[in-house]
């Protein structure tokens, strides 16, 4: 014990970072429900049993306190899940205890291939109806599918919430797919596709629960055609399926349970200057891609009333207030929780990890933060618990990690455990530094401490034990910390005992190897276990995340296997291709469950391009943003956007018309990003007045032409 003692008192170092800890107001519990990976949506059948989807494929039930071990449902080998594609929102039927029925939206690979591809040829999402036994199986045969065809051409931007309204109708919201279907346009803020009308994109959608059309559907009759087997009609016709539109990635809705009929709010991720909270109005245009919040598209200066037969947000942010992707909402039930959150609406952020609040003022929506350090937030659902009811959210702690959360109004806060230990494996005897001291207690209540060791020797009441184990195997030591008042919490930790971790190792792509937009990039590697020794492909997993500035997006996997080829993204937009990258992981697992992961940046081969004016010191828009030249861009290799002269416009007390591109193209033409630096100029010529008009007014005529033409693109 003398020579453990001093191995202990070594591995001081060695124990691992404190697990995260949400802040919430005084009152309020935070409790682990069940741990999924890439978990995506939820909803509650009326027995109470809670189903969950992960982006990969999987529908999962968690019931009676524990989530089930086998999937009620496993499409992955039909689902695209690269990217944000995959297996993406759940509802279940109001009438769901006679017909068992439940819903969901999924990107489904239609044509044989997840490869990104304009439509016809890429994958597609859909809308399809399952029947749920009551073996919680999904049954055989039973799925009909509601909505499909839905354009998916950049991966992103694919939408996938689905609710039942209180009058029995299934809402769907659909993105802009991130890129134009149509290749008229193009990526990000040029594309304009949610403008296009006989197209389910960038809108909400509302269907009976068999996929017919409700009778008050805004858009029926002349002019307008069902849009349910091909996602769209003939151009100048409008989708009977159209709730809302003129949206960009309308991610989550929030139905209020408080209100007599059916209301609800639509969470709208923005670009790069806002995000959104709409009130849904049956007809209304939320004016993407022309507004982003209660402003021009990526501006946050050009905030004048929206354009005619547009509708501004009820509430918007700006990304400077360091929170940058709306995602889940809900109203909170009158009288669940204190009095002074009768009516608000709770809605979560990926980009800031925090659930934020909205409440009614009289000078209009006003925004607070509710939860904080509450991970990346994706989805938020009011749900039962106990005789009560309870706020569930999903959250995704690192990479493909993923909870699903309870938050519940207690009164007396329970504790918060926080197990850590170092080593947890290696060889026989092993020695562990087992430390609880990062464990807390929101209402400052002193904490009690009990560790079981999972070896059957006595327990430990101390704050930081520690404790050799003599036999090898697989342990699972358990810290319960309990509060002054009697709640208490638990945390885990797996040592193993005689066995040591894998070495995963990637070879490809190499750590100097930049992609270009479009490349197929292999994904090759290696792995050995000290006691298994080489280890085959069956026990590696790849994953892929795309970084953009501070926070993550899922791009591929976890995928298990070897050898695994996958096309090279596009960034969202040049003014995200500076700081975007790739990060690849590689996991090993040995045949007792013991991993290991190895991480390496994957960059993109970046590319210098100027835009200028002739003269300088006019606008261009580039790639939906409006600049004055000259302007400078990081692009990537094989990026491929829009550029557009506006003409007429003024500039130096003069009126000015576009002549020609330095590269030949159109006014308004896509620009492919080469290999090297480039520059593309712009050339204007000055224009004439002439029959008496004066400058200035010349000048007006020509601003408004412009405002004029933009409104109507």
């Amino acid at each position: 014990m003398a020579i453990a003692g001093l191995v202990l008192g070594a591995l001081l170092a060695l124990v691992p970072a404190a697990s995260r800890a949400a802040t919430l107001p005084e009152g309020f519990s935070d409790t682990l429900v069940a741990a999924v990976g890439q978990p995506t949506a939820m909803a509650f059948t009326p027995d109470g049993r809670l189903l969950v989807t992960s982006k990969q494929g999987q529908l999962r039930v968690h019931q009676a306190g524990a989530l089930l071990a086998a999937p009620a449902l496993d499409l992955s080998a039909r689902v695209c899940a690269q990217s944000e594609r995959g297996l993406l929102g759940v509802a279940v039927d109001p009438g769901f205890a006679s017909n068992h029925q439940v819903f969901l939206y999924y990107t489904f690979d239609k044509y044989g291939t997840c490869a990104q591809a304009p439509p016809p040829g890429g994958p597609v999402n859909r809308v399809s109806r399952f029947t749920l036994g009551d073996d919680n199986k999904i049954v055989p045969g039973s799925e009909r599918v509601l909505l499909d065809g839905i354009p998916s051409p950049g991966g992103n931007h694919n939408g996938g919430d689905l609710v039942f309204g209180k009058d029995n109708h299934l809402y769907v919201t659909v993105g802009d797919g991130g890129c134009d279907y149509a290749g008229d346009s193009g990526c990000a803020g040029s594309n304009d596709a949610a403008r296009d009308r006989n197209v389910l994109l960038g809108k909400v959608l509302r269907i009976t629960a068999s996929g017919g059309i409700p009778a008050d559907n805004p858009f029926q009759g002349a002019g307008t055609a069902r849009c349910n087997v091909t996602a769209r009609t003939d151009p100048g016709t409008v989708c009977q399926e159209t709730y809302a539109w003129g949206l960009r990635n309308p991610f989550r809705l929030g139905f209020d349970p408080n209100a007599a009929g059916t209301r609800f709010f639509i969470n709208d991720v923005g670009q790069s200057s806002w995000e959104e909270v709409d009130e849904a109005r049956p007809g209304a245009d939320y004016g993407w891609n022309l507004r982003e919040g209660h402003c021009a598209t990526n501006s946050t200066t050009s905030c004048g009333p929206p354009p005619a037969g547009a509708t501004n947000p009820i509430f918007d942010y700006p990304h400077s207030s360091g929170c940058t992707a709306i995602t889940g909402g809900a109203f909170v039930p009158n009288g669940l929780w204190p009095s002074t959150y009768d009516g608000r609406y709770l809605f979560g952020d990926y980009g800031c990890a925090k659930i934020r609040s909205l409440r009614l003022t009289g000078l209009g929506w006003a925004g607070l933060d509710f939860g904080t350090d509450m991970g990346a937030v994706v989805d938020l659902r009011f749900g039962p618990w106990a005789t009560s009811q309870a706020l569930y959210y999903i959250t995704w702690t690192s990479g493909s990690a993923g909870q699903v959360r309870r938050i519940a109004f207690t009164g007396n806060t329970p504790p918060m455990a926080v197990a850590q230990a170092g080593p947890t494996a290696g060889g026989t005897p092993l020695g562990v530094f087992f430390d609880g001291s990062e464990s807390k207690d929101p209402d400052g209540d002193a904490l009690t401490y009990d560790w079981d060791f999972g070896d059957g020797t006595a327990h430990s009441t101390a704050v930081k034990p520690g404790h050799v184990y003599e036999a090898a195997g697989t342990r699972q030591a358990t810290l319960r910390v309990t509060d002054s008042h009697g709640a208490s919490a638990t945390d885990t930790v797996r040592i193993d005992v005689g066995n040591t971790a894998p070495t995963a190792t990637i070879q490809s792509p190499s750590a100097d190897f930049r992609f270009r937009v479009g490349q197929p990039i292999t994904l090759r590697g290696a792995a050995t276990d000290p006691q298994d020794g080489e280890l085959t492909p069956f026990s590696m997993s790849w994953t892929v995340l795309l970084h953009h500035g501070s926070h993550t997006h899922p791009f591929l996997g976890p995928q298990p296997g070897n050898n695994i080829v996958f096309n090279a993204p596009a960034p969202e937009d040049l003014a995200a291709a500076a700081s975007s990258y790739l990060e690849v992981r590689l996991t090993a697992i040995d045949s007792k469950g013991l991993s290991s992961t190895v991480s390496q940046d994957l960059r993109p081969s970046t590319v210098g391009i100027i835009f200028r004016t002739e003269p300088s010191g006019l606008q261009l828009d580039v790639d939906g943003t409006t600049v004055t030249g000259p302007a400078g861009f990081i692009s990537w290799e094989g990026y491929r956007f829009t550029v557009e002269v506006p003409s007429p416009q003024a500039g130096s007390d003069k009126l000015w018309s576009f002549s020609s591109w330095s590269d030949g193209g159109a006014a308004r033409h896509t620009v492919t990003t080469g290999a090297s630096n480039a520059e593309y100029t712009a050339r204007f010529d000055e224009a004439k007045c002439g029959g008496g008009v004066g400058m200035g007014v010349l000048i007006l005529f020509g601003v408004a032409a412009v405002h004029r033409r933009r409104l109507v693109r």
